[in-house]
């Protein structure tokens, strides 16, 4: 299981960051806190299926890419 959360935690990193947007961008995107944007990339915490959906629309990429 925790591997999983840090695959999809790199996942969201990687394509945030392909997306040219910092944590605070996706996070005022996304109508969240940065430190749950952290959370998520750092693999502390697995992220809601609604908050993965409006990430996935933030940084433009389909939700099964994010998750697979």
């Amino acid at each position: 299981m925790l591997h999983r959360r840090r695959v999809l935690g790199q996942r969201i990193t990687d394509y945030r960051r392909a997306a040219g947007l910092s944590q605070d961008q996706l996070a005022d995107a996304i109508g969240m806190e940065r430190r749950s944007i952290q959370r998520y990339e750092r693999a502390e915490r697995d992220p809601r299926f609604s908050d993965l959906v409006r990430i996935a629309d933030a940084i433009g990429v389909p939700l099964a890419d994010l998750v697979r």
